[in-house]
């Protein structure tokens, strides 16, 4: 049979440790106060045997127990140099095993605390509240430990094919809520969020980039990107070598953002205000941007029918059939009639004929015309950017918002980032 000493150690779980005192100080908290197993050291500096200076009690949110909050007061031992002349004065002892230095956790409530805010999406205030600590004391054990599984899983960024990158909002800050915006960079290959980086300027995506391995960079084949002049600017600066690839959404998207302003042009030159509920072109806005395919034969009825009514000039069908035409660049298979079916659609758009939006449109298709015609080589997308988006915001969501672009990063890459949590017991927090 265990003696009660014995039974406590058990309990406690922790090594080379004497268990002095369990305490119930508060009703629904445990404190259990420990002391460390140590020989007596020598000094590091002139070798002489340690005296004890002090013996401070450091209280550490520990690992719930039979339901109940637990404090765990670790009685250290400060140690010091008999000889006065010894440089080295007092030292503490310390135990990575109990608890990490500048943690108010221990170690293995950092490491489960890191698991559910990272990997399970948990919101810290939840954590805490588990724990009975504060939301710094969680949130600090979960950076440390997050940072130092991702610096150890140097596999989780290897040979990259098929690069993609999307601006994401990072936090509205400031009295006037000003976007900060976030960049999230991802193999769009095997769907793996890379890094996320503040801003969304070509620059930071330039430095971001110059510090990766020169072999990494040339290793990449396609640079997936949206229609945006920075992401451009950054991949012919960094990666002159990739094959850069339009995203469709984004170029569909921008086909339907062009039509919406020729009917919203159009609705105030006829009526003279904005769209109301029974005004024709108001009320066929979302069969417009409907896919023509999608569309019945009552819908596709009405929509003509509201066309006849609210478009006397016929600019709004024109709009609808150039949204419809570039949707069609992608049933294309052939690679060489698709580049001289996007080149002619570019020339025919700009037409004196077309509204000036849809002319507009046109420029865009020249413009980008080597980049959209890339898709039908590669087959490539930013869908798998898109889908670490919504992760990411996610774990904006359960935090109800960061404030700053560090715990924004690490809460991120834990989550959407699968890191290997196997090297989790492995780790030394930083």
């Amino acid at each position: 049979m265990l003696d009660a000493t014995r039974a406590c150690e058990l309990l406690i779980g922790l090594p080379d440790v004497n268990v002095l005192e369990v305490a119930e100080p508060l009703v629904g908290r445990i404190e259990v106060t420990v002391e460390s197993r140590v020989e007596r050291p020598s000094c590091p500096g002139c070798g002489e045997r340690a005296w004890v200076k002090d013996r401070p009690v450091v209280e550490l949110v520990d690992l719930t127990c039979f339901g109940r909050p637990v404090t765990l007061r670790w009685r250290k031992h400060r140690w010091c140099c008999p000889r006065r002349w010894c440089r080295v004065g007092s030292w503490t002892h310390e135990d990575a095993r109990i608890a990490a230095p500048r943690l108010s956790v221990t170690d293995r409530a950092g490491r489960w605390a890191t698991i559910q805010v990272g990997q399970r999406g948990r919101a810290v205030t939840d954590v805490a509240a588990e724990l009975g600590a504060d939301w710094h004391a969680v949130n600090d054990a979960v950076i440390a430990y997050g940072q130092a599984l991702l610096d150890a899983d140097l596999a989780r960024v290897g040979d990259v094919a098929a690069l993609g990158v999307d601006e994401v909002l990072f936090a509205r800050q400031g009295r006037w809520r000003t976007l900060a915006w976030s960049t999230s960079i991802v193999d769009v290959a095997s769907g793996q969020l890379l890094d996320v980086i503040p801003g969304r300027s070509s620059a930071g995506l330039c430095d971001w980039l110059r510090d990766r391995p020169e072999t990494w960079r040339d290793a990449i084949s396609w640079a997936v990107l949206d229609l945006s002049g920075p992401w451009r600017l950054a991949f012919d600066t960094m990666l002159p070598d990739a094959t850069q690839v339009a995203d469709p959404f984004h170029l569909v998207k921008l086909a339907n953002q062009r039509l919406d302003e020729v009917r919203r042009r159009v609705q105030h030159e006829t009526l003279g205000h904005r769209g109301h509920k029974n005004d024709p072109l108001y009320r066929c806005r979302r069969l417009l941007t409907k896919a023509s395919e999608r569309l019945e034969d009552r819908g596709r009825s009405k929509l003509l029918g509201l066309l006849d009514a609210g478009d006397p000039r016929g600019e709004v069908r024109t709009a609808w059939h150039a949204k419809e035409t570039v949707r069609g660049i992608y049933d294309i298979d052939d690679p060489d009639l698709a580049e001289t079916f996007v080149a002619q659609l570019g020339h025919d758009l700009q037409d004196d004929d077309c509204p000036p939006e849809i002319q507009q449109l046109g420029r865009t298709l020249i413009r980008w015309h080597a980049q959209i015609c890339a898709w039908h080589h590669s087959r490539v997308s930013n869908g798998p950017t898109e889908a670490i988006n919504n992760l990411i915001k996610r774990v904006k969501r359960v935090a109800f918002g960061f404030r700053r672009f560090a715990n924004y990063r690490i809460r991120a890459l834990l989550y959407a980032g699968r890191p290997n949590w196997d090297l989790l017991p492995t780790i030394t927090p930083r």
